[in-house]
Formats: C-alpha cells, structure tokens, sequence
C-alpha cells in the first residue's frame, strides 16, 4: 500500500477498509461470517532443485550466515504480497481491509525438547529487502529466542499474565476482547506481536522432521493465510517434456480464507511463488522492485 494513503473513517489501525468488493464477496462475509466457516486447504509441493543450487553457492561465500530454504519461501511470500495485493487482505467486523503494511510470522521453539516453551515472531518485511537481509533478520531473532529458557517480553509475556487470572475474569476478559477485536479497537499491546494480526503465519515442521500438515485458521484476529512447511526431500518428478526426474521437492499445506479472493487470484500468486523458487535470482532483488513475471506465458 501506498506510504502517501491517508485514512479515512471506517479504516482500522491495521489497515484500510475496502470498498471495491465484489457483492458476492460482502454477502458471504455476512452468510460466513466466521473466517474457520470459509477455510479452503491446499495440499502441494514446489520443486526447490534450483532453490537449493542457489542456496549451496549463497552459503559457501558466506558460510558465517546460513541461508535455508524456510527463509527463501518467506521471502517469496512476501514478494508475492508486495506484488498481489488481495493476499493482504482479510475480514473483521463483516467488513473487508487491506494492511497498511505486509506482516509474516512464525513460532520459535527455544529448544528442541518436549517441555520447552515457543516464542512468537514477527517479521515485517520492506520494499528494500532482500533474502539476504530478510535471512539475517530470522537468523537473529531467533538467536536472542534462544538465548532464554522462557519468554522476556512482548506478546508472550502478555499471554502469560492473561493465563494466570482467574477464570471467571479470563472469561469475562476474552469476551471483551473479541467485542473489541469485531470493531477494531483493540489495544495495540493485545495485537502487536500477535500472529493472528498478521499476513501470513508459517510453521516450519521441516525444521523438526516432520511432513507439512492440515492448519487451521482462527476467527480471532485478521490473520487470513496458514502455511505449514514439510520436509526438504528428494521425488520423482515428471517434467514438461515428460521425462522423470529425481529433484529437490518441499510440501507444504496452506489455508486461506476463500472470501478474501477468487480461486484465479489464488492459483495466479501461488504461480508467482513458484516462478520464483524456479528463479532464485529474484531473491537478490528488493522486494519493492517487479518480478516480472508474466502470468498470461508462463505455466509452472
């Protein structure tokens, strides 16, 4: 969005409302109202064998920071963001709005051990970055994560002190929250951080060993979009000529908010997704440069 928009009445802290919405969009907004009545799931692979090409020579020039493939698909994400505007979108108040800004966010475990606590992060990307600062930015703040055994502030502190009231106030607390959040006056202390607030939110299960699975999505918050990332594996794959092919393939599971979009408008920015682990040079790019990718020629 535009740094020069001004708001106007109707528009929220977090976003602007929109008015150009197609009529079958708002009357589902008011027949669904709620974002976990409207979930439509995507169970696909991307084939990441240049990606990982591009992340072998990346990491022996700079083998003090280690790029991955997680931190390649968030900035992917958040180019297709940047440049299909509607997968900002998302639904509060049975009305549709647009963020000001593009939010991406992720759960860090501290450890990798059963009792160990998970730390929410928020990752707000700008015109200028690339992966390369975009990676920098994962890789530190999930450094400092890991530095405690519990949370230190922010929205996780917030969480705890709310979990520690009685329930008969917890109830009452909630119920006044989620009036608030229906108007869009929360206080910022209950949403920033939060990823329910966000774009996007990742869960990078290939980080644990495990295949991408089945998220759903909350009617608490504006969070319109869930991508579970699976494992990075080797597949036989058929390619446009027909011949087979072992290559580098990662699964993952999204859910979105159907009312946000038409299945066009989906299927066309996960094209760009794809376009862009097929050329990871565009990674080098700023985010706030075009891709420039045709959608009409190109079919991946």
């Amino acid at each position: 969005m535009s740094e020069t928009y001004k708001r106007k009445r109707g528009d929220r802290r977090d976003g602007r409302w929109c008015k150009d919405v197609p009529g079958l969009q708002v009357v589902m907004a008011n027949l669904l109202p709620n974002r976990t009545d409207c979930e439509c799931y995507l169970a696909d692979k991307i084939d990441a064998t240049e990606l990982v090409k591009y992340l072998e020579k990346k990491n022996a020039e700079h083998p003090e920071y280690k790029t991955t493939v997680f931190h390649a698909l968030v900035t992917a994400a958040a180019r297709m963001v940047r440049e299909r505007p509607k997968m900002n979108r998302f639904i509060q108040g049975r009305r549709f709005y647009e963020r000001f800004e593009i939010s991406l966010s992720f759960v860090v475990k501290r450890r990798f051990a059963d009792n160990a606590e998970e730390s929410l992060m928020v990752l707000v990307p700008k015109d200028e970055d690339t992966l390369d600062s975009i990676s920098r930015k994962i890789v530190g703040e999930v450094r400092e994560t890991r530095k405690s055994e519990s949370a230190t502030g922010g929205i996780d502190e917030t969480i705890n002190k709310f979990a520690a009231l009685p329930r008969p106030i917890l109830m009452f607390a909630v119920r006044v929250i989620r009036w608030l959040d229906f108007w869009g006056v929360n206080p910022k202390a209950l949403t920033e951080g939060d990823p329910n607030y966000t774009t996007m939110f990742f869960t990078n299960l290939g980080s644990i060993r495990c295949p991408s699975v089945y998220h759903h999505l909350n009617n608490y918050g504006t969070n319109s979009c869930m991508v579970a990332v699976g494992t990075l594996h080797k597949e036989e794959l058929v390619m446009p000529d027909g011949h087979k092919e072992i290559r580098d393939v990662i699964d993952y599971g999204a859910t979105l908010d159907e009312r946000i979009a038409d299945g066009f408008y989906f299927a066309r920015s996960l094209k760009l997704v794809k376009y862009v682990f097929a050329h990871p040079e565009l990674l080098d790019q700023p985010l706030g440069e075009p891709s420039g990718f045709d959608y009409e020629t190109n079919k991946i």
